[in-house]
């Protein structure tokens, strides 16, 4: 018999038994939707982390105050041995692979105006924040460059934080009250929402120098700097440990992390969580496997006649194992793709229910599932196969 010909009478024996065969199909089918939903989530994870790490400005090197030994995190809240300072930020321009630094001042105050009032995190920085982490401001401008230490009393307000005290008004040019001090309104941030656990359209920038007057805080949060290039990441690391160890008398108390180093253990955690979860979903498709086995174990019991006839028509062994093999194989085929299909459904109504989570099913996952839910389809029917055909033809067709 001809390949063809195989493929057709599995077609014929498959639609001959529908109640058995959609047992096999859902099984299969159930498998292979598993391995691509839960894939799409670890993926969409691993991108949503991405995409927060991305927006948080390019060729981004974070200094903090504290010595940790752990790379890519941030360092425990503990006792440092040198605050960090607006002098020490700006000692790091002194490296030639240095291009912009941002000091970092942050701490949670009231907000009011009008007889309105909300908490709100205030963040004292320089211009220079808006080039570091992207920001976008509209209507108005961002925070003037100039000395650090001399900033003006203006604020740059979020989204979130002028509706709930302005409305539908324009904040700009108006005086904001942060604490006990009043700020002139000189911008509005474009919504950009949560970054890594900060709304940043909750937030109140002004001047560093202001900030440090506010909230009592001598000391930096932490400072931003951008490398020149990705290639001078690397120097710039190098010289920024090098320039504060000079200024802290040798000490080396303060930890430099990467965006590169962020990304690539967050990256190594996110895919060998997704992998995880897609061999727990395989386990499924072995499941139907022998599920695959012993619903043909019982089609070979139940169809010893017609085997029995095929062979007395002079059918071999081996066209009789073909032709069970090639049921198995149309069997797995169909339910990779019904379960494809299902599993492609969740994915988009996922995407519809959190559109901000960029969940995808990963190309290897899918290609693995049908692969596995084949190769478990045609494993598993080897055995039922085999049986059927070393049938005797005189005793299969004796039973009829």
């Amino acid at each position: 018999m001809r390949t063809a010909e195989h493929l057709l009478f599995a077609l014929r024996a498959v639609v001959s038994q529908r109640l058995r065969s959609s047992l096999m199909l859902l099984a299969m089918a159930i498998g292979v939707a598993a391995v691509v939903v839960l894939t799409s989530l670890g993926e969409g994870a691993r991108r949503y982390v991405m995409g927060e790490f991305a927006g948080l400005g390019t060729n981004l090197i974070v200094v903090l105050p504290g010595r940790s030994e752990t790379t890519g995190m941030a360092p425990p809240v503990t006792a440092t041995p040198r605050d960090l300072t607006l002098d020490d930020a700006g000692a790091l321009l002194r490296s030639a692979a240095v291009g912009k630094v941002a000091p970092v001042v942050a701490g949670v105050a009231p907000v009011s105006w009008g007889g309105r009032e909300r908490e709100a995190l205030a963040v004292g920085s320089t211009h220079e924040l808006m080039a570091l982490r992207h920001l976008a401001v509209r209507p108005g401008r961002f925070l003037p460059p100039g000395d650090p230490k001399r900033g003006p009393p203006v604020a740059v307000i979020g989204a979130t934080v002028r509706e709930a005290l302005f409305g539908n008004r324009s904040p700009v040019g108006q005086w904001l009250r942060v604490g006990d001090r009043r700020f002139r309104v000189i911008g509005e941030l474009e919504s950009k929402g949560r970054s890594l656990g900060m709304d940043l359209d909750q937030i109140v920038v002004i001047p560093v120098s202001q900030a440090q007057a506010l909230l009592d805080a001598p000391s930096l949060f932490r400072i931003l700097v951008q490398a020149r290039s990705r290639t001078l990441i690397p120097d710039a690391v190098k010289d920024v440990t090098a320039i504060l160890k000079t200024r802290h008398e040798g000490e080396e108390d303060v930890t430099v992390i990467t965006q590169d180093s962020m990304l690539e253990t967050f990256d190594r955690i996110l895919t060998s969580l997704t992998l995880t979860v897609a061999g727990i979903a395989g386990i499924s498709l072995v499941v139907a496997g022998i599920l695959v086995m012993n619903v043909m174990l019982v089609a070979v019991a139940q169809r010893t006649a017609e085997i029995g006839l095929l062979k007395a028509l002079g059918a071999t062994g081996g066209t009789v194992l073909r032709l069970f093999l090639a049921e198995a194989a149309v069997l797995a085929l169909a339910g990779a793709g019904v379960g494809l299909g299902l599993g492609y459904g969740g994915v988009f109504a996922i995407g519809r229910a959190y559109p901000a989570f960029p969940v995808a099913a990963p190309l290897w996952a899918v290609v693995a599932a049908v692969g596995v839910a084949v190769a478990t389809g045609l494993l598993f029917g080897v055995w039922p196969a085999r049986r059927a055909a070393r049938l005797d033809p005189v005793s299969a067709l004796a039973r009829r």
